[in-house]
């Protein structure tokens, strides 16, 4: 499988954006004709997230390119001077700049967290841009206690002082949510959430994220149901861990009655947010990415497009 190409694309403001390009060479007539695929990762988490579903996407042309974006503050994108500015209006207007720079007009998105509200962001100022949904562990109603169990540690970690702190600094914290990983498991997320830089061990996000995040009153969160209307002309996924604290089990439900077009995937033994590593989890997410090309359910969706239109 090709390995992914790292792109950088100027935002609005300046500030330097990275992504991760996965592509398939086009070595015959099927593969243009598949989606591409656009992952948005969570509020503290990287592109590196969705390397084994980019991979698993790309195995037999199901998606012909998967892009996996670095939202300012994180990965390899530029840290803001402003911390204010990790903003999901801010960063939706950096998701619309790289698509545009990367020449990408239509996708499937697969959102984990902070990336489905994003998702039911886009959905609104640019529907046509969509055309199906995989929102991770997120929705319209965001419960307060994972909220306020997020708040508790974003930008507040200790500095671990080897990959093995790293790991047990990670399970001490995650092993209630996450109870089916395996030694592996936690090697990989921590490599996912920290990088060794000049000796020292340092996440890899910014840690004034938390400066947003302290602001917000989580007695009185929004619900977004309107804004998950703006995805009844999509066929979307919604995955949810089964000891998730963030998306209640009558979040999903509530979210399955109002959509048209909604399949539930729940992940045993997995907290928020699934991971999407485990082959359970791929295998279900490339189904759907692959249906979302099938004619009946382009035709169903444009359908409903229409009618929400007149």
């Amino acid at each position: 499988m090709p390995d992914f190409v790292s792109r950088f694309v100027s935002a609005t403001d300046g500030l330097r954006l990275h992504a991760r390009d996965y592509e398939l060479p086009r070595v015959n007539e099927a593969v243009p004709a598949s989606p591409i695929v656009v992952c948005l990762p969570g509020l503290a988490r990287t592109a590196a997230d969705f390397d084994t579903l980019a991979k698993a996407l790309l195995q037999g042309g199901v998606a012909r390119r998967v892009l996996a974006l670095d939202y300012r503050g994180r990965g390899q994108s530029d840290r803001d001077p402003d911390p204010a500015n990790y903003d999901l209006r801010i960063e939706s207007d950096d998701i619309l700049a790289v698509l545009a720079a990367l020449d990408v007009g239509s996708a499937v998105f697969v959102g984990t967290s902070r990336g489905g509200l994003h998702i039911m962001l886009l959905a609104a100022v640019r529907p046509a841009l969509l055309t199906g949904a995989v929102i991770n562990d997120i929705g319209p109603v965001i419960e307060p206690r994972g909220l306020a169990r997020i708040r508790g540690y974003v930008g507040k970690l200790p500095e671990p002082r080897s990959w093995a702190d790293a790991v047990d600094l990670l399970r001490g914290l995650a092993s209630a949510q996450f109870t089916a990983l395996g030694p592996a498991d936690w090697d990989a997320y921590a490599r996912t959430t920290f990088e060794e830089r000049d000796g020292r061990f340092v996440p890899l996000y910014d840690p004034a994220l938390m400066h947003n995040l302290e602001k917000l009153d989580l007695n009185a969160v929004p619900t977004l149901w309107p804004q998950f209307g703006g995805l009844s002309h999509l066929p979307i996924l919604v995955v949810r861990g089964a000891n998730s604290d963030i998306l209640s089990l009558e979040t999903m439900a509530e979210m399955v009655k109002r959509h048209p077009d909604c399949e539930v995937l729940m992940v045993p033994g997995q907290g928020h947010a699934p991971l999407l590593t485990d082959e359970a989890s791929t295998g279900r997410i490339v189904a759907f990415v692959h249906s979302c090309g099938s004619e009946r359910r382009a035709a169903d969706s444009a359908r409903r497009g229409l009618a929400m239109l007149g």
